[in-house]
């Protein structure tokens, strides 16, 4: 279905809410693909309206915010439509709040397109966590820690899937902001904070 000759980041801009956050983030995403892999890499972001049928030629797409979730008709069936054909979106809570109005917003558009409880919790050790890197679970963001959203790590992500695979991975845990970043200030983390973001593209190319 996706025959790219290099891999694109994707960011969806949806009508509704505040898509466009986190703007350096696609970039540090980037960055570590081509320092851990041999993937070719396509280094510009590429934003799509959720409602235009580009979607369709798009390996990995992400959606995020901090607002209202209220898709259009025409952002509802592009959604539907590509997940159900084998497309892949990473969906991210800027909040981390599983009680905010992006969780809320998105969750319920969820059950209108897919149904009640299709979006599930995955075990620790569903096979993304161990893609690339190996991990015991979805990492910790120091969001989560600085005592605001929920004030709750998340020891969990959720997710659709469709044939047995993942097409829609949901986090309330703000790795939106966990990694964007200065790419000049990375050489000063300990453990480089994007290395999960490697595993979750991997995942979504080879699944």
């Amino acid at each position: 279905m996706y025959a790219a000759p290099r891999f694109f980041f994707t960011r969806l801009q949806y009508e509704s809410g505040d898509w466009d956050v986190d703007q350096r983030m696609p970039v540090n995403v980037l960055n570590s693909l081509i320092e851990y892999t041999t993937l070719k890499v396509d280094t510009q972001e590429n934003i799509i309206p959720l409602g235009s049928d580009k979607i369709f030629s798009c390996p990995f797409c992400y959606l995020s915010g901090h607002k209202l979730v209220e898709f259009t008709a025409a952002e509802r069936t592009n959604f539907e439509k590509y997940v159900r054909n084998g497309g892949f979106v990473f969906v991210d809570d800027c909040n981390h709040d599983i009680d905010g109005l992006f969780a809320k917003s998105f969750e319920s558009q969820m059950e209108v397109i897919f149904g009640a409880n299709a979006l599930k919790k995955i075990p620790n050790n569903h096979p993304i966590y161990s893609m690339f890197f190996k991990f015991d679970g979805p990492p910790t963001t120091s969001q989560e820690l600085n005592g605001w959203g929920d004030d709750i790590v998340h020891d969990y992500l959720k997710a659709i899937e469709i044939n047995g695979k993942i097409g829609v991975l949901y986090s309330n845990k703000d790795y939106g902001c966990e990694w964007d970043y200065d790419f000049r200030n990375k050489r000063f983390y300990k453990i480089d904070n994007t290395r999960f973001s490697v595993n979750i593209v991997m995942y979504a190319l080879m699944r």
